[in-house]
């Protein structure tokens, strides 16, 4: 099965002896997500795709005007012996997007680039839900987290010019950066 057909995903997998666990989440344009969650400690993997939708085998054209409702989003796998599932969310994810912008991140706009996470087990639908109240609550941020926690869906995986793009042209465009 080639990277662009869709793949389920699994909560905790075995690879050799270490045990992995698979997050999915949308913070606006893939491109920075990925480019900021690739360098992090425990992170093994990551794929840019399409989830939370309803078109099937969407392409990158099919995401804008709301033509397909999904999102443009990351899925990661990690080792959760190095890397939480909460501190991927609360130290990372968080971070490196603003989830007080409705449908939108910096110049990006539309529903495509939601803050949105799509939790693979009903622990990572109660870590997401705890993480975003608790975040909410030190009022970080000066509008309320619109960050939703929706159902896990089919994950498509976007086109391969978008996988690590902005590691194959450094200085493209992003509206990712960490912020305190």
């Amino acid at each position: 099965m080639s990277i662009s057909e869709q793949v389920p995903t699994s909560t905790s997998t075995v690879a050799g002896d270490r045990m992995t666990e698979v997050a999915v989440m949308a913070g606006g344009c893939f491109w920075g997500v990925e480019d900021i969650l690739r360098k992090v400690p425990g992170i093994i993997d990551t794929d840019v795709g399409y989830t939370g939708g309803w078109l099937e085998n969407p392409k990158y054209d099919d995401t804008h005007d709301s033509k397909s409702g999904h999102a443009e989003a990351i899925r990661v796998t990690f080792d959760p012996s190095v890397l939480s599932y909460e501190k991927l969310l609360e130290e990372w994810f968080f971070k490196l997007h603003d989830p007080t912008t409705l449908n939108r991140q910096g110049n990006d706009v539309g529903t495509q680039y939601r803050s949105a996470i799509f939790p693979q087990s009903p622990e990572q639908k109660a870590t997401a839900e705890q993480v975003i109240a608790r975040i909410d609550a030190t009022g970080k941020w000066k509008r309320p987290i619109t960050t939703s926690v929706e159902p896990a869906s089919t994950w498509y995986s976007a086109e391969g010019y978008h996988q690590d793009y902005l590691k194959k042209n450094p200085g493209g465009y992003t509206c990712h950066f960490m912020r305190n």
